[in-house]
């Protein structure tokens, strides 16, 4: 375990000021996820945890727009497993595919995300990736931000494997 990637992923992504939430709330804290991913030394760590976090029957990597597509390709390059690029919704034009790379039917595919709340875009994927043939049972994800000891994504059978819970976060600023 990487004892201080809490600490930094925190220091780095957890930003202070004034920010209009999604919700349209104000708010004078904000996480940044993308900070971390776009720093590669970062990246590369948040990678490494997630490789001993994967089922060992896993065919593809399943990275999710936008946020899981970087996290995936650096795991894939960690373990030769292939990666899939799963879009929120299919392209309406040339292949009109949701998931750009190998056929899934039939195949393992392990959902990389970057951060879990309410796990509305791994359940939309996850339903989509099972139309299509594939099995899906598990998401890795960089932070599980859902509140401790629930499962977010339970009611689609899904298990989730964080690499970090915002507990973890919390206590690395504390």
């Amino acid at each position: 375990m990487d004892e201080t990637l809490a600490a930094d992923i925190d220091a780095l992504c957890r930003l202070t000021g004034q920010f209009t939430l999604r919700s349209g709330q104000q708010a004078t804290e904000y996480f940044d996820k993308y900070l971390f991913e776009a720093d590669p030394a970062l990246l590369a760590r948040v990678a490494q945890q997630m490789v001993d976090l994967l089922p060992e029957d896993t065919d593809l990597l399943g990275g999710l727009e936008l946020g899981g597509v970087p996290i995936a390709t650096m795991v894939s390059s960690l373990t030769g497993r292939p990666a899939l690029f799963v879009r929120k919704k299919a392209k309406e034009y040339g292949t009109c595919k949701l998931a750009e790379g190998q056929d899934v039917a039939g195949r393992r595919v392990t959902l990389i995300e970057d951060v879990v709340t309410t796990g509305g875009a791994v359940r939309d994927a996850t339903r989509a990736l099972r139309e299509a043939g594939a099995i899906v049972e598990v998401v890795v994800c960089a932070i599980d931000r859902s509140p401790a000891g629930e499962n977010p994504l339970a009611d689609v059978g899904l298990e989730v494997r964080p690499v970090l819970t915002k507990a973890q976060l919390d206590a690395a600023r504390a």
